[in-house]
């Protein structure tokens, strides 16, 4: 859109990046196997471990994580010269978006215009903020003629726009016809990108964990040590975003002083050509670890049955090797945390409580709200067609963008604070850390309502009247709310525990780096006598850091909070926002019964002869003649 590079990618140039590639993947893979093997024993030692009984009070919800699908007309702006063009645009539920040229493209099943993943996407609403990115994107150097730009974005001003930008693709810029729609469209979008930014955080997959790790070692050999926001995506998409930041630089020396053109048209012309790359690497590193697929498999089978069998002397072994190399550390382990970590470890620790209390509030206010609308409309005149209504509005509240964007809001406001007390400790995941707690709002509500729903379901009988129902409605919300409560101390404690690692524990590994070389290589060859690939040097070394933080953090923690309940930990409670168990299966909790009774026929419709049927797991009342 606007001028374009001087040359697209040639054939040469495409090879060099596949090339760039490979030897990612070739450097990277090995960490990869390490991992694997260290994620493998962390299962099977956990699972064959003392198990605290389960301490979380809500039923786990067996909804995958989705978005709700959204469409309708934009504009959008594109073409060479760009110009705005009618369109209309799907949100798909699992976070991809297309456009198409008319409604009836899309309806009749014809192929969309264009279409993306909105992973590392960012939505703006305001032109000027918009325009101003473009202009750092190609900044004017000292002494170049700036020339009038003719430019549609600021000739024909927009009042209604979507800008979705992204560091290493082509930007697309929508407009809605009204604030109205382009509200109910930032919030979609926003929800979308969410959900294909946190893939790899919401599983607890051994493979996935060992890929989150693989990723954080393959780039503190880079000397990357802070946490950021990297590894938001796919696999094959974190490990594209990872090249096109050590190409980055090298790009915008080769490439920008090339450009012609006004500086607007330039930067168009910079995205383009990003895009043109990113679409290359990412096609590459999706066929690369594609390839790697049988390899990881067979592998994790393997390690399967060669750890389990020994997992007791492997513990063991580890545990000796750990006592010995915790007395050669320690010293300047402890002089760093009392020296860097200590002064700050307090603030860190209340924002993240404070912003995760405040999220949670916002979740239990809505959700006492969706409560008491159903026993209102249960005690009321409300007609059957209401009252299904709205007993499927409450089930579909946890995927309702516009109700959750009041939680959503809490984590977002608390960004920039955060981000100036963790930035000198080298973190940048602000919004890996938002994206955690909106995705915990939506776990908790989307678990409190299935909670809500089959305790009704137990409850509510034939025998009950209108009124008598509400009743039990009552009893029913109490319940939900002390669950919801129980909970939400254990999600606080462990959000706030978790991130305050994250942005801790990659601080004080670089801190050390130098002044532990020499005993980590003194133990280099007693680790690699145990003969176990689930066991390294490195990765005792982290865990021995890792415990010594954790013991200031959970002081910290108690001081702030006092001895809360500990009995909703990861061990009792999946740490995986979304638990995908049972999905899937057949729903055999329902109930069944005449409309005369309570429910449509006891609000006074007559409609005998009907059933009234509600299937919790669905969430909606369906009437049967």
């Amino acid at each position: 859109m606007g001028g374009r590079p001087s040359s697209p990618l040639d054939k040469r140039q495409q090879q060099h990046l596949r090339g760039q590639v490979d030897t990612l993947l070739r450097n990277f893979l090995p960490c990869y196997r390490e991992q694997l093997a260290a994620s493998v024993l962390r299962q099977i030692s956990r699972e064959l471990g003392p198990r605290e009984p389960a301490g979380c009070q809500l039923m786990r919800s067996k909804k995958l994580p989705r978005v709700r699908e959204h469409r309708g007309p934009l504009t959008q702006l594109g073409g060479h010269p760009p110009r705005w063009q009618p369109i209309f645009c799907v949100l798909r539920g699992d976070g991809r978006l297309e456009w198409f040229s008319h409604r009836e493209e899309y309806e009749n099943g014809g192929h969309p215009l264009g279409s993306t993943t909105l992973t590392g996407y960012t939505v703006l609403t305001s032109q000027s903020e918009y325009v101003h990115l473009l202009d750092t994107l190609c900044p004017v150097s000292s002494g170049e003629h700036t020339q009038e730009e003719s430019d549609p974005l600021l000739e024909m001003p927009v009042n209604f726009p979507l800008f979705l930008q992204h560091p290493f693709r082509r930007h697309l810029c929508f407009s809605a016809a009204t604030g109205e729609a382009q509200r109910a469209w930032r919030l979609a979008l926003q929800g979308g990108i969410r959900l294909r930014g946190t893939v790899l955080q919401r599983s607890q997959a051994p493979a996935a964990r060992a890929f989150l790790d693989a990723v954080r070692l393959y780039r503190q050999h880079q000397g990357h040590f802070g946490d950021d926001d990297i590894t938001l995506g796919s696999d094959a998409e974190v490990l594209t975003g990872v090249l096109m930041r050590k190409l980055l630089p090298a790009l915008r020396d080769q490439t920008l002083p090339g450009l012609r053109g006004a500086r607007r048209n330039r930067a168009w012309a910079w995205t383009e050509l990003l895009d043109a790359v990113h679409a290359v690497v990412l096609a590459e590193a999706s066929a690369g670890l594609r390839a790697f697929q049988p390899e990881k498999d067979e592998l994790l089978s393997v390690l399967e049955k060669t750890i389990r069998p020994d997992v007791d002397q492997i513990l063991r072994q580890r545990e000796r090797l750990a006592g010995r190399l915790r007395v050669e550390v320690q010293r300047p382990l402890e002089a760093c945390l009392h020296g860097k970590v200590d002064t700050q470890l307090s603030r860190v620790t209340q924002k993240l409580l404070s912003t995760m209390e405040a999220v949670l509030s916002a979740v239990q206010n809505l959700l006492a709200q969706g409560m008491d609308r159903l026993s209102r409309h249960l005690r009321g005149s409300s007609s059957g067609t209401q009252l299904r209504k709205e007993v499927y509005s409450f089930g579909e509240m946890p995927w309702d963008p516009e109700l959750m964007q009041t939680c959503y809001r809490e984590a977002e406001r608390s960004q920039g604070r955060l981000r100036q007390l963790v930035v000198p400790f080298g973190f940048f995941g602000t919004r890996s850390l938002m994206f955690g707690a909106q995705d915990l709002a939506q776990q908790l509500m989307a678990d409190a309502v299935a909670t809500f729903l089959q305790l009704a379901d137990q409850c509510l009988t034939t025998a009950l009247d209108c009124t008598q129902a509400a009743q039990q409605l009552e009893k029913v919300r109490g319940r939900v709310l002390k669950k919801f409560q129980s909970d939400s101390g254990s999600v606080q404690r462990n959000f706030t525990r978790g991130w305050l690692l994250s942005i801790f524990l990659p601080f004080v590994l670089h801190q050390l780096e130098g002044s532990c070389t020499v005993e980590l290589l003194e133990f280099e060859g007693d680790v690699l006598a145990v003969g176990s690939p689930a066991l390294t040097v490195k990765g005792i070394y982290k865990d021995i850091v890792q415990g010594v933080l954790l013991q200031r953090i959970d002081g910290e923690l108690k001081k702030a909070l006092g001895a809360s309940d500990m009995s909703c930990t990861p061990d009792g409670c999946s740490e995986a926002p979304w638990d995908q168990t049972g999905v899937g299966e057949d729903i055999t909790s329902s109930w069944v019964m005449p409309v005369n009774c309570w429910g449509v026929g006891g609000l006074g419709m007559g409609w005998e002869g009907w059933l009234l049927v509600w299937i919790p797991g669905w969430n909606n009342i369906y009437l049967i003649s």
